[in-house]
């Protein structure tokens, strides 16, 4: 039997959708593309916001329409939250945002012929991190690994700590027996990931920190690459940096979630820090990473947002010099205390916002990756795009130069100049595996 996957939403779901497909293929099963015919079909769902509930339930039902006499099963942090409303989308197999163990025995059930299945739990009862096969079935040169679930920061905006419930953390030992596995298995990449990555090991004995498990696993792959995930600025210490600054394959690129540039914006977020601690951890890491690519999000129009506090943002952000942006418009959240905050704004408004930060972070873009002219990077080469060969830097920025088969192969790149959404150079260097 064949059965295919569709996933939306974070690197988290992605890694899960993964282990799934691993499940499966154990058991004797093949994993199909989603636009062929199947025998099930897994939608694994993100909740992030009310537009990504959305694209939820169009996905649900254009699998039941085009696929009538499939098994049709759907999971994810949607799922979580508002069952009802994927049962009434037809669904044969409803599970949540965790125990995907147990969803995959309900999928095979389906499949035999046992009816409709269900499993969900309440997820803020959740204590034990589920161990789940890592890597993927496909040729791939970047690894994700698993490494933390949950999250207790409880942001206004943000339903995640109520579908994902509180933080639960892989014992060391296991996420470094698992990047060693990846490793072994040709990953030339591993990209360390979970919903709030900052937590992991608050629930362990000792509470062993971040830069414990990041130390423990570049030392046990040295030939691999390793890169964070995003980042609660406020782990970003100098004895945070310091110890990092010393694992050579660690990736100078860091992700520090940000959401506003706006002290009076970032309280009614509910965020744990202030726009003065948060340019601290970029001053941290551009001290001990010279060069280093440091990557946010940011949320425009969010309920009260004037155009001072606006305007106060885009100096921020411009005072922080990004070399990548993701750019948000708001959006309600049934069940959060922002969906209930006076001063939600229109969509015109949402739209205009937008455009001037994305416009102020492509620029910011264009200025990083032309402080690479000259420069030599090690480029993870990945695939053909543009007549070209293209791969990411350390800092992941994405390469271009001329080349043929060159799949997940390291080599030493000069920049020349800037092309499409990264740079273009040449290769220096002879084939190097790393």
């Amino acid at each position: 039997m064949r059965i295919a996957f569709y996933t939306l939403g974070c690197k988290t779901n992605q890694y899960e959708t993964q282990a799934m497909e691993q499940l499966l293929w154990a058991r004797g099963y093949a994993i199909g593309s989603f636009e062929e015919p199947c025998d099930a079909y897994v939608i694994n769902t993100c909740s992030v916001t009310a537009v990504a509930d959305k694209k939820n339930r169009a996905v649900i039902r254009r699998c039941r329409r085009e696929h009538p006499e499939a098994v049709i099963g759907v999971c994810g942090c949607y799922t979580q939250h508002a069952p009802d409303a994927a049962r009434k989308l037809g669904v044969d197999v409803l599970g949540g945002s965790g125990g995907r163990q147990q969803f995959i025995e309900d999928l095979t059930a389906a499949l035999e012929g046992q009816g409709h299945r269900e499993a969900l739990d309440n997820a803020l009862k959740r204590r034990t991190f589920e161990v789940l096969p890592a890597g993927g079935l496909e040729s791939r040169t970047r690894a994700l690994l698993k490494v933390q679930d949950g999250c207790v920061n409880f942001c206004t905006y943000c339903i995640i700590p109520y579908t994902r419930g509180p933080i639960r953390s892989a014992p060391l030992e296991l996420a470094v027996e698992q990047a060693g596995a990846l490793s072994r298995q040709g990953y030339r990449e591993l990209v360390l990931t979970g919903i709030e990555i900052a937590g992991w090991g608050a629930d362990l004995p000792g509470k062993p920190l971040l830069s414990d498990l990041v130390a423990a696993i570049c030392q046990a792959v040295p030939e691999m690459r390793v890169r964070l995930g995003s980042l609660e600025p406020r782990i970003v210490t100098d004895d945070f940096c310091t110890r990092l600054a010393g694992l050579p394959n660690l990736c100078p690129q860091f992700h520090l979630s940000m959401q506003s540039g706006c002290d009076t914006v970032l309280r009614r977020m509910g965020r744990k820090y202030d726009t003065a601690r948060y340019l601290e951890s970029v001053a941290l890491l551009r001290a001990r990473f010279p060069g280093c690519a440091v990557t946010t999000d940011m949320i425009v129009a969010f309920p009260g947002e004037t155009e001072a506090e606006f305007e106060e943002s885009l100096a921020f952000i411009r005072r922080c010099g990004f070399a990548d942006m993701h750019i948000f418009p708001y959006s309600r959240r049934p069940g959060t205390p922002a969906d209930k905050m006076p001063g939600q704004l229109g969509n015109a408004v949402k739209e205009e916002r937008s455009r001037r930060a994305i416009a102020v972070g492509e620029e910011m873009s264009l200025a990083y990756r032309r402080s690479l002219l000259g420069t030599v990077q090690e480029v993870l080469f990945e695939e053909p795009s543009q007549g070209y060969y293209t791969g990411h830097a350390p800092n992941y920025v994405r390469i271009y130069a001329p080349g043929e088969s060159l799949h997940n192969q390291v080599r030493k790149v000069l920049v020349r100049e800037v092309f499409e959404d990264g740079v273009l150079g040449d290769i220096l260097d002879e084939r190097r595996n790393v």
